[in-house]
C-alpha cells in the first residue's frame, strides 16, 4: 500500500485536531507537524468538503473535526482524499475479471482490501492522538516480522 504525502499530511493534521482543545488554524497545524502551509491549506479544504472537518472564520476561527475523534477512522481520511482504499487501475476489485492463469488475482485484490479495511476502519483519530492502539494493531506490531524489511533477493 502506498500513501501519498497528501494523505500523510492530512492524517497528521487530523491527529493534531483530535488532540486539540479547540479550533486550530493552518499555521498552527503547519508548525506542529512541519507541513508546508500552502499545501496543508489545500488538503484541509478537501477534508472540509469531504465533511471530515469544519471551518470557522474569525479571530478564534480555524479548523476542527466535524465529528468526535473516536468516530473518524483513518479510512475516512484516506477516502475523503483518495476515494476507494483499494483499486486496480481505477477499478474496484469486485468489478475486475481475469482469465486463464491470472483468474485468481481478483481474490488477492479482494483479500488485500479486506485486510486494509480491518486496520484502517478500526483505528480512529482518537486512538492515534491518545497513542492507544486497538488490540489487533498492538498484536500485529508486536511481531518482529512486521518491522523487518523484505529482502529483494527472496
Amino acid at each position: 500500500m502506498k500513501l501519498s504525502a497528501r494523505v500523510d499530511y492530512a492524517l497528521r493534521a487530523a491527529c493534531e485536531l483530535a488532540a486539540a482543545d479547540g479550533p486550530r488554524n493552518v499555521e498552527q497545524l503547519s508548525t506542529a507537524q512541519q507541513i508546508p502551509a500552502k499545501y496543508l491549506e489545500s488538503i484541509l479544504g478537501e477534508l472540509r468538503r469531504g465533511q471530515v472537518l469544519r471551518s470557522q472564520r474569525g479571530p478564534v476561527g480555524g479548523f476542527r473535526l466535524a465529528r468526535p475523534a473516536e468516530e473518524i477512522s483513518i479510512a475516512d481520511i484516506i477516502r475523503a482524499l483518495e476515494g476507494e482504499l483499494a483499486n486496480v487501475r481505477g477499478n474496484r476489485p469486485e468489478d475486475l475479471e481475469y482469465t486463464g492463469a491470472a483468474a485468481a488475482l481478483q481474490q488477492v485484490w479482494i483479500a488485500l482490501r479486506a485486510s486494509e479495511r480491518a486496520i484502517l476502519e478500526l483505528v480512529t483519530l482518537r486512538d492515534v492522538a491518545d497513542q492507544t492502539m486497538p488490540e489487533l494493531v498492538r498484536t500485529l506490531v508486536a511481531e518482529p516480522a512486521a518491522w523487518a524489511r523484505p529482502s529483494r533477493d527472496s
